[in-house]
């Protein structure tokens, strides 16, 4: 039953990543892609503190939901990819490699944070 839940997480997932990603890119109001970068930072953050909650105190079927359902539908390395080929297609380097550079910065230290955020809180 295990796949049912990463199905139903995938769908909760997929629907978060559409209206926070638009959000995101409309408040921006740029054609850097704010929306993915956001959506991409907020799952980093959110694995890194639930990676160690679900490791210690929760059912694997719930672990398969966040992390596997949720979490993958709700970033997005494929769309980045694109998005960066895209920007170096249009000849805007400097963005592409803005883009790049923030997307594995950012997201690794939201990870970290995570993690430190979730060690604090629980003690472990």
């Amino acid at each position: 039953m295990t796949w049912l839940y990463v199905g139903l997480g995938g769908f909760f997932g997929a629907l978060s990543r559409f209206f926070i990603s638009g959000f995101a890119q409309k408040l921006a109001g740029t054609t850097f892609p704010v929306g993915t970068l956001t959506v991409n930072v907020l799952g980093s953050f959110l694995i890194g503190l639930l990676v160690l909650l679900f490791e210690n105190l929760i059912a694997p079927e719930w672990k398969a939901f966040f992390i596997t359902g949720f979490l993958g539908a709700l970033t997005t390395f494929s769309t980045f990819s694109y998005e960066t080929t895209v920007l170096i297609q249009e000849g805007m380097w400097f963005t592409a490699l803005i883009n790049i550079l923030l997307n594995v910065f950012l997201c690794l230290s939201a990870t970290l944070l995570g993690m430190a955020l979730f060690k604090f809180i629980f003690r472990f």
